[in-house]
């Protein structure tokens, strides 16, 4: 999380064509984004009745229609299917049910409810039972068997910033780092028993897992056979006695897989341009409005309502279309909701495969995820540094809008490839960037409350939002009023693929 003691800046200088910095006072039209609005439009979007708007749920439609009435009552131009603001694809989710058959000895145990496994592989193992301790004696046999084990804390605790709560990090990576210490030594399968602080994470790794994985839903990405691998499973604290005595005994593991398609769905909208030989071209706004829904319960809630993420965004660019219908560019402005983000950029992916307008059309991608938290000064500018940096041109152009509106101080930091978040990586701009369109990412950045159900709207900083919407809206203002488009930098190639 990023702290007001520990800012990295971004200092930048390049030699900038005059084209490229036309128009660059604020507009009138600026005063169309208001703390007022975005404070109201959040409290809704990121608020309990839409239940964390959950992709391939009717939580996540009802939230879709919600913000294309916003748009149609705002003036923006339908640009989906049929003359909609919809562009519907279909997400594939593929689970390890419930009915799978779990025996040790002559104990059947129950799938999401005595044991949780990870990932969503089928699986048809029978064999003997060893116990391995805690894992680390590594002259026990274990080729060939069902290991079982004791869960003990991962190599560093487990405690990175990414994903829900301390104890859920912590069970994931232990599993992660035992279970595969354990089938690299052979075992055909391992059984790890929860620990007190893996206990405590035990309905969250079940609940999130019952779920399974998601992707597009693709006739040839379903023609492909995921390849196998020994299952790994986290059982219940209070069958650890039970399940040690039951070492040697024989046991037998049968993992079906289901699978289901859910429609999902990309909002657009457009207000077109006012120069006849530039409205062909479009700056690209883009948010996600999914989040994770209705989980397992943290503190008493267990609505994970995705205010921060990425609610601030959303009503953000409602802010940026009043302010763009109010007083239109040179170039037209395209609005993009991708659907399913929280499952892997699929909608961004989908509308990169599939754009509502041509491709080489769209000179800038402005893509926004959280921006409402941290220190009232500080923000990031992902993209806007080798290796992911795309466009300097496009860089200089957001760096002259942040001193013309929220004058942040840019935090680098998030944008370098060491960084251990991967942030860069991990947002609707990404599929865009690898087209080679211009791209970049603002934030501000993650906090502890991303991805629980304590991002809500009480708890998003509207000063800063309001700044960050009007940085946001300036750096596209800019980029759809000048002459030339920002250039793509020669030789771009992101360092993970």
């Amino acid at each position: 999380m990023l702290r007001s003691a520990a800012v990295a800046l971004l200092v930048m200088s390049f030699t900038v064509d005059s084209r490229l910095v036309a128009q660059t006072a604020p507009p009138r039209a600026m005063s169309a984004i208001t703390q007022t609005d975005l404070r109201r439009d959040l409290t809704l979007l990121g608020g309990d009745g839409m239940r964390g708007r959950e992709a391939g749920t009717i939580d996540e439609l009802k939230a879709s229609v919600w913000i294309a009435e916003q748009l149609r009552a705002i003036g923006v131009e339908p640009m989906g299917d049929a003359g909609s603001y919809f562009q519907w694809f279909n997400l594939r989710r593929t689970r390890v049910g419930a009915s799978s058959l779990v025996r040790v000895g002559t104990r059947d145990l129950e799938m999401w409810r005595d044991v949780a496994v990870t990932g969503t592989a089928p699986a048809d193992v029978s064999g003997s039972t060893v116990w391995a301790g805690d894992g680390r004696d590594t002259t026990i046999d274990v080729r060939g068997k069902i290991a079982l084990a004791q869960l003990v804390a991962p190599p560093g605790g487990g405690r990175q910033t990414s994903v829900n709560s301390p104890e859920y990090r912590y069970a994931r990576s232990a599993m992660q780092s035992l279970g595969f210490a354990l089938t690299r030594r052979g075992a055909v399968a391992v059984m790890l028993i929860a620990d007190s602080t893996a206990q405590i994470a035990f309905s969250g790794i079940s609940n999130i897992g019952s779920r399974g994985g998601y992707r597009l839903d693709d006739p040839q990405a379903a023609a492909r056979t995921p390849g196998s691998s020994a299952p790994v499973f986290l059982v219940q604290r209070a069958l650890g006695a039970e399940l040690r005595a039951a070492a040697g005994q024989p046991a037998l593991i049968r993992l079906f897989q289901e699978s289901f398609t859910y429609p999902s769905v990309n909002i657009v909208g457009r207000i077109v341009g006012t120069d006849a030989q530039l409205r062909d071209e479009y700056v690209l706004f883009s948010s996600h409005q999914d989040h994770d829904g209705v989980r397992y319960d943290v503190a008493g809630d267990s609505i994970w309502n995705g205010a921060d993420d990425n609610g601030t965004t959303s009503v953000a660019l409602l802010a940026i279309a009043r302010a763009f219908k109010q007083q239109p560019a040179r170039r037209s402005a395209l609005f993009v909701y991708h659907g399913a983000e929280e499952r892997g950029l699929i909608g961004s992916n989908h509308h990169v495969r599939n754009p509502v307008v041509p491709l080489p059309n769209i000179v800038a991608v402005l893509n926004g995820d959280m921006l409402g938290r941290n220190h009232p000064d500080s923000a990031a500018l992902l993209g806007s540094q080798p290796p992911h940096r795309n466009s300097t041109e496009l860089v200089t152009m957001a760096l002259q809008a942040n001193q013309r509106t929220g004058r942040f101080a840019i935090d680098s930091l998030w944008d370098r490839p060491t960084h251990p978040e991967g942030w860069y990586f991990r947002s609707d701009h990404l599929p865009y960037a690898r087209a080679n369109v211009p791209a970049l990412f603002f934030s501000s950045n993650l906090h502890p409350e991303y991805h629980t159900p304590r991002d809500a709207p009480e708890t998003i900083d509207y000063a800063k939002l309001t700044r960050m919407t009007q940085w946001f809206y300036m750096t596209g203002w800019m980029v759809a009023n000048t002459s030339k488009r920002p250039a793509l930098d020669a030789g771009f190639r992101l360092e993970r693929e």
